[in-house]
């Protein structure tokens, strides 16, 4: 595959992120990329869409065309970049423009590109030695003028003949058009095998008709009309003739199936003018046992739709009749069947609209093979419409290859943020909470996103993000690696800001949580025992409320009659009991801590004071310093597609380049709407202050040995002494006695 490093090119190397990468520094690198162990690339392979990077410049190197860029497809773009310019290193400049002269003409393909790229400038009109990636990817501007283009579509201007202009305008209009590289409309081979076809179909379908005329066309040509007639009352004829059964089957029905009284009744006060929709649903005419449909005596709602049936089938049918039978009108109706059979094998509606006398004239004039051979002459050109598409492949990737590369083999876009850079895969910045995180990855499937990115141990923020100005929604994830996570919720609003500098409404829809900060895991675990203490107090709170509450509707349901319990002075002193133990616990718990803390110096509570803060926190800061330095943003890019082949590390240093928060200036401001506090409050502020250092001066005076000085007695007078000893000499016996007693 590809060759061992040691015997192979000499690649050059670099760390970055706390993992060592290839270095890219010249063109030769780029040339020789096919020569790289796949397993040293950082990535394997990546999406062609939502990246910040031109998406045809992707999907010209996709050869396959599926949607992902692997690291065949980035060789071949590199051998193929380097062998058509002479100065390979140029790739890394990433520029837009490049001189023709720079196009290695010592092959085949760049002498192509070369003459593709002289063509591209001479129809732009342009006289200049250079071209950039706009020019040559301006198709429309590129063959506006152009008789052929190589596509297979001609156009009106692609006809020298100007009898031919108005058929290819007519082709476009009846079957369809293509769009041609200029961007006019025009047609392609197809499209006028498909129209010739049509004309022929239609004309045959028409002389299928005029072969047996009067049996299609039983009316002539109101056939149409009358049929269309017809099928209006149908369905009306038919409910009348089956009225008409019932009342021959039985009289008693009689009444049932005509329209009663009652029910014009009903809408009599009204203006029957307004009421057809009702009227049109009694009966086409009054059913009677001889059922024959009286021609005078039709539904008032009715009697227009059958008028026109009278007119153009019975008055010709039945010139003289004043009614007409079942048998008689399904007589009617059969007649149209030939006509209706024709309808059904209709062919050639594309070119109806012209008319048999045009279409018989187009296929009479026949300049089928004339277009056909226009369409030829356009697809001679090729060969040499393709290599001025290949020029536009060479300028997008000479501007973006570089780019792809530093994202591609190494991340150098990514960690590079100082310069200014970003990663293709982001997407813009997140304002929230105080904070701007920097660093915000679109997302293109929420449902990869489930697990995957817990494996990466960063803080992360799923929002929805909703732009009114561009009508569109998108999912993106906020790398959070600074500040504070106790307002960080599902439902917290802020803004997004993408690449373009447009805004965004988000809104937090899953948090990810991890350490932020060694700071915030130090006191996580006071803010946990904090949170447990108000939950709990929160809890014994509402607990009471309820009794409480509960208990005053227990006392008005009894009501004044209500029994009063009578006193129980052993439940009394069981709580006695149980406040004795408590307190006696409390006061043991004291004794002890007394005990074990007596005769201490002010530094030794210091060292304990420290020591006990090291035990709670010092574990959860290890634990969050471990997880600091392993944040991988892999696992991320795994869930959005990428195929990552390395780690993608977030460590402690550079997450402090992803979050920035907000910092305010230390004022002295006046607040009006402050709380102030009260005169009493600050004298017993002052109180326990002075208190305080009274304690501590009286501490300092009597223990002054830990600064090594001692204190010494004052010596009492030696007489005193000696008269103290037989007066204390004489008390013992009498104390003694009293002792006994």
């Amino acid at each position: 595959m590809s060759k061992n490093q040691t015997n192979g090119y000499p690649w050059k190397y670099c760390s970055l992120g706390g993992v060592v990468r290839v270095n890219i520094t010249s063109g030769e690198d780029i040339a020789h990329l096919g020569e790289l162990d796949q397993k040293l690339w950082t990535v394997l392979s990546c999406p062609t869409k939502d990246l910040a990077i031109d998406e045809r410049t992707l999907n010209l190197i996709d050869t396959d065309g599926d949607g992902k860029i692997r690291v065949a497809e980035v060789v071949a773009a590199a051998q193929w970049l380097t062998s058509v310019l002479k100065d390979k290193d140029a790739i890394l400049k990433g520029e837009n423009e490049l001189k023709l002269d720079g196009i290695n003409t010592d092959n085949e393909a760049g002498q192509k590109l070369y003459n593709s790229a002289k063509q591209i400038l001479s129809n732009l009109k342009l006289e200049k030695d250079s071209i950039t990636a706009d020019e040559a990817s301006d198709s429309v501007a590129i063959f506006k003028d152009t008789q052929y283009n190589g596509d297979g579509v001609i156009t009106q201007a692609s006809a020298d003949d100007e009898t031919l202009r108005p058929l290819i305008a007519t082709i476009a209009e009846k079957v369809g058009s293509a769009t041609d590289r200029s961007g006019e409309p025009g047609i392609t081979a197809e499209q006028v095998e498909a129209f010739y076809t049509a004309l022929a179909d239609y004309a045959a379908w028409q002389d299928a008709a005029a072969a047996d005329k009067a049996n299609v066309f039983p009316y002539g040509d109101d056939t149409a009309a009358a049929l269309a007639a017809c099928e209006a009352v149908k369905d009306k004829v038919a409910d009348y003739f089956m009225r008409c059964k019932l009342i021959r089957f039985d009289d008693a029905v009689s009444a049932a199936v005509d329209v009663s009284a009652e029910k014009v009744g009903a809408i009599s006060e009204k203006n029957l003018a307004t009421q057809s929709e009702e009227i049109a649903t009694y009966p086409l005419a009054r059913p009677t046992k001889d059922a024959v449909l009286p021609f005078d005596a039709i539904n008032p709602a009715w009697q227009a739709p059958f008028a026109a049936v009278k007119a153009l089938v019975l008055d010709k049918d039945f010139p003289k009749a004043e009614g007409i039978t079942e048998e008689q009108w399904a007589g009617v109706l059969a007649k149209f069947a030939p006509y209706c059979a024709w309808l059904g094998e209709k062919k050639g509606e594309a070119v109806e609209a012209l008319g048999i006398d045009e279409v018989k004239a187009l296929i009479k004039a026949d300049r089928k093979a004339e277009l056909l051979a226009l369409i030829d002459a356009d697809k001679a050109l090729e060969a040499e419409a393709a290599s001025i598409d290949e020029v536009k492949k060479l300028l997008l990737c000479y501007r973006d290859f570089a780019k792809l590369l530093r994202n591609y083999v190494i991340f150098t876009d990514f960690y590079g943020r100082a310069d200014g850079t970003r990663g293709i895969f982001e997407a813009g910045k997140l304002y929230i909470d105080e904070r701007c995180c920097d660093l915000c990855i679109k997302v293109t499937d929420m449902g990869a996103h489930a697990d995957m990115p817990k494996l990466s141990g960063m803080f992360l923020l799923y929002c929805k993000c909703t732009s009114k100005t561009k009508a569109a929604t998108m999912d993106i994830v906020a790398v959070m690696t600074d500040g504070k996570t106790s307002d960080l919720r599902p439902g917290k609003n802020g803004i997004f800001y993408d690449l373009d500098g447009g805004d965004w409404d988000a809104v937090i829809t899953k948090v990810v949580e991890n350490p932020l900060s060694v700071k915030e895991a130090f006191w996580a675990p006071y803010r946990k025992v904090a949170r447990f203490v108000s939950d709990k107090i929160d809890k014994s709170a509402a607990d009471k409320d309820a009794a409480a509450l509960s208990k005053l509707q227990t006392t008005a349901d009894a009501g004044p009659a209500g029994a009063k319990q009578p006193f129980d002075i052993s439940k009394f002193a069981g709580i006695g009991a149980a406040i004795g133990l408590a307190l006696a616990g409390i006061a043991g718990a004291i004794g002890l801590i007394g005990s074990a803390v007596k005769g201490m110096s002010w530094w030794q509570w210091l060292v304990l004071i420290a020591a006990v803060m090291l035990i709670i926190s010092g574990p959860s800061c290890f634990i969050a310093w471990r997880k600091l330095r392993k944040r991988n943003l892999g696992p991320v890019l795994n869930a959005n597609g990428w195929a990552i082949n390395s780690k993608v590390l977030v460590n402690i240093l550079f997450g402090k380049m992803l979050t920035s928060v907000a910092k305010y200036p230390k004022l002295k401001l006046d607040d009006p709407y402050a709380k102030r506090t009260p005169w009493w409050r600050k004298c017993l502020y002052w109180l326990i202050g002075l208190l305080v250092v009274a304690f501590g001066v009286c501490y300092f005076t009597n223990n002054l040995k830990w600064m090594g000085i001692e204190r010494k007695p004052k010596a009492e007078p030696v007489e005193q002494v000696e008269e103290a000893a037989p007066a204390a000499e004489a008390a013992a016996p009498e104390a003694a006695v009293e002792a006994a007693e």
